[in-house]
């Protein structure tokens, strides 16, 4: 256990083994941090917050803020959860639930670069990679090994099926199907050709995948 002088840790968190705790960290009350995460200098987790084993937090991220929702009124208790082995980039903003006992989630082995921004209500899956500057939005879903570029907006309540992997730049105002890929004029380009055989899709399998998504598409 390393936690810095200047570090604030309520009595009320619990830290697992071997966490290591920047200057100037705050770590708030009924918070879960476990075993072997690395919290960096100015990380601010909020309360209700759980993060799972062997994470990495960078400078200046905060998880689990009180949503930026009308509907949410102070004294609401809702949570924020993060996986496994996730890295958390500089400056990333996690926002819990306006709804009393509902739940934001991020999933395992996943990257949030810097200045990512999650809101409330989300669902990111595991192995999702989350490029610089993007912003989504409240109620978002995206599914294991989505790979979302650079600057994107993603609108309210859409879903971003497995395997997609969407340009940077894109404006995402509805759901973007499983295994595709979007250019940045925002339109279905194609199969994530390169994620489906890192994912060990065979060559059958993803010779289907791409037919399905020509009849559907072109």
């Amino acid at each position: 256990m390393s936690i810095h002088p200047t570090a604030i840790v309520n009595p009320g968190a619990r830290l697992g083994r071997n966490v290591e705790i920047g200057p100037f960290a705050v770590i708030e009350s009924d918070c879960v941090i476990g075993d072997d995460c690395m919290i960096d200098a100015h990380v601010k987790i909020a309360q209700y917050t759980t993060i799972g084993d062997r994470c990495r937090i960078y400078l200046g991220a905060f998880v689990g803020a009180e949503p930026q929702d009308h509907r949410f009124q102070p004294g609401v208790v809702s949570y924020t959860t993060v996986g496994s082995d996730t890295v958390i980039r500089e400056y990333v903003t996690i926002h819990r639930s306006p709804f009393a006992g509902a739940t934001t989630r991020i999933g395992s082995h996943t990257l949030l670069m810097a200045f990512v921004h999650v809101g409330h209500d989300c669902m990111i899956g595991n192995h999702v990679t989350a490029a610089n500057h993007t912003a989504i939005s409240g109620h978002v879903v995206i599914e294991d090994g989505a790979v979302l570029s650079g600057y994107i907006l993603i609108h309210q309540f859409c879903r971003i099926g497995a395997l997609a992997m969407l340009g940077a730049r894109t404006i995402i105002r509805q759901d973007i199907p499983p295994y595709c890929m979007l250019a940045e004029n925002e339109c279905v380009c194609g199969s994530n050709t390169v994620g489906l055989r890192r994912a060990g899709f065979d060559s059958n399998l993803r010779t289907a995948i791409r037919k399905a998504i020509k009849i559907f598409f072109f």
